[in-house]
């Protein structure tokens, strides 16, 4: 979730990048597993293109997301704005059959 911190395509801003991860069965809620700022960020997002992750940009949520803490889930008053993003991910997975 990449983006300037203050939401502009700006390219002279600091990017913001931000990690998540939600496992149903494990995890009462989405946490966040890395974030970053500049170079860090730019990292995140190598290493997301790389592993096929799917990027959503929204750079305000990616900027409060970066101070809830690594391991750490996300608050409630942020369930929605993160559902968002999980349906997104879930729209671009293309759908499997399970046996």
């Amino acid at each position: 979730m990449p983006g300037s911190p203050n939401g502009s395509a700006d390219s002279t801003r600091r990017k913001v990048a931000v990690a998540l991860r939600y496992r149903r069965e494990l995890d009462a809620a989405p946490q966040v597993v890395a974030g970053g700022y500049g170079a860090v960020a730019e990292r995140i997002l190598e290493l997301a293109q790389s592993a096929k992750v799917p990027v959503h940009e929204d750079a305000l949520l990616a900027e409060t997301l970066g101070k809830v803490g690594i391991e750490r889930p996300i608050p409630p008053e942020l369930y929605q704005a993160v559902a968002e993003v999980i349906a997104f991910v879930y729209r671009l997975k293309p759908r499997t059959a399970v046996a």
